[in-house]
């Protein structure tokens, strides 16, 4: 199995209690505004619980005691950051480590250096990525087309399923071109994803013995599905996918497994819900969708897109950026206060866990006017594009699953968007869920029109 601390820092709230236990720290009172704890043993563990998630917990926090707050997890503060003048004055003066957003802490613990990865592995994998999200973009178009005017279209159950199929074919290979691999790859993944953090959080997979026995299952049978890519893989001379560039380093097999299985987790489920919100903001916009197709007609013409094109489509990375910042994709990070560090007049003590409450960010009138109004114009201005770059979502700092999920959405927009019309279901407003990826709660649904030649 692998070692829970894997799978616990995945999830930001589980993350803040290894760092915690790792690092000890003082119980000294940083002086910081913020709520007691609430239970000895447990700090405002059940506060957060109540809340329904980190984030929820977040936007109240900061509502009450401002951009700088505090609150306890188990017996240890934590401070929680919620405006870009605080994140800007917090990340080079006081020597943070390095930010731990979403995946960025699993590949630490694991030992690769992902940045370095990146520069040396960057055009191979997104190249593929763009070739082979065409061609899997094109059934999904088909299948689409091939619907009456007003059928409903499920955008979650589709795009999981493509995001599925795309990175478990770029990530581990051509086997996963077979839909039986796909689906029992899906299977585990789902079960062990509906369990990260949720069920450590509250206690409740402890609990319960046929959950956990749920989820150890699929994690063993994930675990061996992994270890025997990697065995097949070793006889590939060329370093074709994501696999082949780690069986090309030093690390152990365990290893290898492992950050596979990192990227396929939180890989699927970022691209999925990037094209999910996507999709969904541009069917209650037609002028958006419209501005949309016309730059893709004019870049791209009938051509599919390619690497080499994407930068041009500077409106579509709007499109990108502003659903990244309307549905809070991913709503919080963390990092550790390696020396005491300031903050305002605030002073934070060594070793303290520091959040940085990206989704309170993302909607902070003092920063993005009309907060909660879906604008790709707002990302022409280049205060927006710094803003959205010092909170990690753009530049060298943007995780890896995020850079691969936006080439993703990238290929599904220019493909559906040339061929088709989006249009909202009257009546639904997708609600989001701020888990550690923000996803809808239900099921979100469009539907989909031919576009004249």
């Amino acid at each position: 199995m692998l070692d829970f601390a894997i799978f616990a820092v995945t999830f930001v709230i589980i993350l803040v209690g290894a760092v915690l236990y790792l690092y000890p720290s003082s119980r000294r009172a940083s002086g910081i505004p913020g709520l007691n704890p609430t239970d000895e043993k447990d700090g405002n563990l059940q506060d957060i619980i109540d809340r329904g998630s980190l984030h929820e917990f977040l936007v109240g926090l900061h509502d009450e005691y401002g951009s700088v707050a505090s609150f306890w997890f188990g017996g240890r503060p934590v401070v929680s950051l919620g405006s870009v003048s605080e994140l800007q004055q917090h990340i080079n003066p006081n020597h943070a480590s390095k930010q731990t957003s979403l995946d960025q802490q699993l590949f630490l613990h694991s030992g690769i250096c992902w940045e370095k990865y990146l520069i040396e592995k960057k055009n191979i994998l997104m190249h593929k990525s763009a070739k082979t999200k065409n061609f899997l973009t094109l059934p999904l178009v088909k299948k689409w087309k091939s619907f009456p005017e007003g059928q409903h279209t499920p955008l979650c159950a589709h795009l999981l399923g493509l995001a599925m199929k795309t990175v478990t074919q770029l990530a581990l290979g051509e086997r996963f071109g077979d839909d039986t691999e796909v689906l029992a790859f899906r299977k585990n993944h789902d079960a062990i994803w509906s369990e990260i953090g949720k069920g450590y959080l509250d206690g409740s997979l402890e609990k319960s013995s046929s959950r956990k026995a749920h989820y150890e299952k699929a994690l063993s049978e994930m675990e061996s599905l992994l270890l025997s890519v990697a065995k097949d893989r070793k006889t590939q001379r060329k370093q074709a996918v994501f696999v082949d560039a780690l069986l090309q380093s030093n690390f152990t097999e365990r290893q290898i497994m492992e950050d596979c299985m990192v990227f396929t987790l939180a890989g699927c489920v970022i691209a999925a819900n990037l094209c999910i919100w996507a999709l969904y903001f541009l069917s209650n916009s037609e002028e958006v969708q419209d501005k949309l197709h016309q730059e893709l007609e004019d870049v791209l013409g009938s051509d599919p897109v390619s690497l080499d094109k994407i930068p041009q489509l500077r409106y579509c990375q709007q499109v990108l950026n502003e659903t990244v910042r309307t549905a809070k994709l991913t709503p919080v990070a963390a990092r550790l206060q390696e020396v005491e560090g300031k903050v305002d007049q605030h002073v934070i003590p060594k070793e303290t866990l520091v959040i940085y409450a990206l989704g309170v960010v993302l909607q902070d009138e003092e920063t993005w006017s009309s907060p909660y109004r879906f604008d790709p114009d707002r990302f022409e201005e280049e205060s927006a594009r710094k803003s959205f770059c010092l909170l990690g979502f753009s530049g060298n700092q943007t995780c890896p699953e995020l850079r691969f999920a936006y080439t993703v959405a990238t290929v599904v927009l220019s493909t559906l968007v040339r061929q088709l019309k989006l249009h909202r279901l009257k009546g639904q407003v997708a609600e989001i869920r701020s888990e550690l990826v923000s996803a809808p709660k239900d099921e979100t649904w469009i539907t989909v029109s031919r576009r004249s030649s």
